[in-house]
């Protein structure tokens, strides 16, 4: 009795469930979002399951008008599916295997009705033959729907999700009656569970306003998802392997199965256990996962024949690093970031986009941690990885400044065989930024084709400043011939003046003259040598920054010094190193208008002598400083200067183990700061 009852239950609910999907059917027929012959399906699927419950009460149908039923539902939901397939393709006639199971499936049903209508029992023990044919004709009906016609619609893929499930779980039920047989009676009862899931979740994929407008209807398992799944599955093989092997041991074990049996079971708990506790494990298991369980993420072929669309269109040299990030921008997706690249020792920022003016950008030395993982794992930096321990195993060597970074992203090298050409960071993309090993090998694909790309037109660069330099040199030589002919004729004018010895005033103004002309000219050919080692002489620093000063105080009212004495020294060649100073102090005294100040400081500090020149003047951009600014022959005082005077200062400080700092900002004015290491004081 309890059985009966509770079945009845179960398929009145479900009847009641059915109900709510023909109205929800009915709904969308009235607003022309769907034929009739779903809600014509659904209504005889809600007097089918009404019908088998009144079957467990007082008021039961006779056996062949429920299976008439029974054939019926069956035959309505195909006859709606292939409605619809033929509304979705187009077509004017059925497909033509739908027509096979039409010619099957109505002759059954209007026998079983013709047996109803005369109460014979006689069909009845084909009963399971009947319903397994008519489930496994309205299986194969789902899969022509899906096939044709789910992908750009949801409902419709929801749908035959939906009623496959139904007619599977039929499939497996009439099969299990035919081979014991008999119908299971808990089966039976289970059915109107399976009735009652999948008509709610058709009545509420019909309630849900869903997007039809040309999108395509992907239902995909997440990567959690099938992780976890294929490590139950996993475990669950693993499990079965154990029973069986159980109850092989226990027939044929003896003595010995339960030993055998026991140490087999502690081996595949340790199994179980190292595979859930090993990071390195999991790690491997979701990268094997992600790689043959779903499609890729990118179309390889595509993103790479775009990059390098991108990349060999021609571009200007100061286009060279923006073309360089938005190959990547365009990938990634990401709003903004920065490119570093090496030079002189340190990778310095060389270009910036969509960053606040805060945001500091800072040199990073060649030779850290930092860069170095660049190099040795081809590490990918992704500072907002959260607990994933596989991402953020190297982020401890962040540097400060990438700590400071607003929505950084992530950081990844750019690497040309064996060389860390520079690297770049991004600032958080809109969308989803997990990272999954896909981008990682992408980017790091991408970063080795920038960084040829880069190194590529950084090569054209030295070569362009190497033939300029070469035309430089060749004028040189020419100087310095013209040179070497005016000092001999004016040698040979100072030995002919000896012949004027008459106009004492003549002969002593022309020797002055001349002879000054000499030195000078002989000074100019000392500089132009190679080999200036003669000239390198242990110099005072207090007074070689004095005499910078001085040369460039006549009629400069604005320029001010604060000199620190002291008796510190180093070697070096005076005449550079004062015109290295001299330069700088020109030019910031050229920036300042009339009215400003340009101030000189020498300092002492760590056995490091630190001379800055302030200047309250017009200021340099960020993109001058990194990119123009110490770039040889290029020079904003049009007809005044080749442009050499920067560059070559920078070289010299250099070469005397020292460093240069640009500080400017464009209308405050500028700040240059140079640190020479002095010579031990004894």
């Amino acid at each position: 009795m309890e059985y009966a009852e509770v079945t009845f239950t179960a398929y009145l609910s479900a009847a009641v469930i059915s109900t709510l999907l023909t109205i929800t059917y009915l709904y969308q027929f009235w607003h022309q979002q769907r034929g009739s012959a779903f809600a014509v399906a659904a209504t005889i699927n809600t007097f089918h399951l009404a019908a088998i419950a009144l079957s467990f009460s007082n008021h039961h149908l006779t056996t062949n008008w429920l299976l008439f039923l029974e054939c019926l539902h069956y035959n309505v939901w195909v006859l709606a599916i292939a409605l619809s397939l033929r509304k979705h393709s187009k077509q004017q006639h059925f497909p033509r295997s739908l027509q096979i199971l039409f010619g099957i499936g109505w002759p059954l049903t209007a026998l079983i009705f013709v047996f109803a209508l005369v109460n014979n029992k006689t069909i009845f023990a084909l009963t399971p033959w009947f319903a397994l044919s008519l489930a496994v004709i309205s299986l194969v009906s789902v899969e022509q729907l899906y096939r044709y016609a789910a992908s750009n619609d949801r409902q419709i893929k929801l749908l035959c999700m939906n009623l496959g499930a139904i007619f599977i779980y039929d499939i497996y039920l009439y099969t299990h009656g035919l081979i014991f047989q008999g119908i299971d009676p808990l089966l039976w009862q289970s059915r109107a569970a399976v009735a009652i899931a999948t008509c709610l979740f058709m009545a509420l994929g019909g309630l849900v306003p869903l997007q039809q407008s040309q999108r395509t209807a992907n239902f995909n398992i997440s990567r959690p998802i099938a992780f976890y799944t294929t490590s139950l599955i996993g475990v669950g093989l693993l499990i079965t392997s154990l029973s069986l092997g159980g109850y092989y041991v226990r027939l044929y074990g003896g003595n010995w199965g339960t030993v055998i049996y026991s140490f087999v079971l502690v081996a595949a708990v340790m199994i179980i256990a190292m595979v859930f506790v090993s990071s390195s494990l999991r790690s491997r298991l979701s990268v094997l996962i992600n790689k043959h369980l779903f499609r890729h993420k990118y179309d390889y072929r595509s993103e790479w024949l775009r990059i390098i669309n991108y990349l060999a269109q021609p571009a200007e040299a100061s286009e060279v690093n923006q073309r360089a990030f938005f190959a990547v921008a365009s990938t990634t997706k990401a709003p903004g970031g920065a490119i570093w690249l090496l030079k002189q020792g340190f990778y310095e920022p060389v270009y910036q986009v969509n960053l606040p003016r805060v945001v500091d950008l800072q040199e990073e030395p060649a030779d850290s941690l930092f860069c170095q993982a660049f190099l040795d794992l081809e590490w990918v930096y992704f500072p907002d990885s959260g607990d994933n321990e596989a991402l953020s195993q190297n982020n401890h060597l962040l540097p400060y400044w990438a700590r400071n970074f607003p929505n950084l992203w992530l950081i990844f090298p750019l690497i040309v065989g064996e060389e860390l050409v520079g690297f770049m960071a991004l600032t958080k993309p809109v969308d989803d930024t997990a990272l999954t090993w896909e981008d990682l090998d992408l980017l790091k694909t991408i970063g080795r084709q920038i960084a040829s790309y880069l190194k590529r037109h950084h090569q054209a660069d030295q070569l362009a400043e190497g033939k300029q330099f070469d035309t430089y040199n060749k004028l040189v030589a020419f100087i310095i011939h013209d040179l070497n002919n005016l000092i001999a004729q004016q040698a040979l004018m100072v030995k002919n003046a000896e012949k004027h010895k008459d106009n004492p005033a003549f002969v002593e103004d022309a020797i002055k003259t001349i002879s000054n002309s000499v030195d000078r000219m002989n000074n100019l050919l000392k500089k132009l040598r190679r080999d200036e080692s003669d000239l390198v002489k242990c110099l005072s620093m207090t007074e070689v920054v004095e005499v910078a000063v001085s040369e460039c105080r006549r009629n400069n009212p604005q320029l001010t010094s604060s000199i620190e004495k002291g008796k510190y020294t180093l070697n070096a060649d005076q005449v550079r190193l004062v015109m290295t100073i001299t330069n700088f102090i020109k030019n910031a005294l050229e920036a300042t208008p009339t009215g400003g100040r340009v101030h000189v400081t020498l300092a002492y500090n760590n056995n490091r002598a630190v001379i800055t020149i302030e200047d309250n003047g017009s200021g340099m951009d960020w993109d001058f400083i990194h990119n123009r600014l110490f770039k040889p022959f290029e020079t904003t005082k049009s007809g005044k200067g080749m442009g050499i005077g920067v560059y070559l200062s920078r070289e010299y400080i250099s070469e005397l183990g020292g460093s240069l700092n640009v500080m400017s900002t464009v209308g405050e004015g500028t700040t240059i700061t140079i640190s020479l290491p002095l010579n031990k004081m004894d």
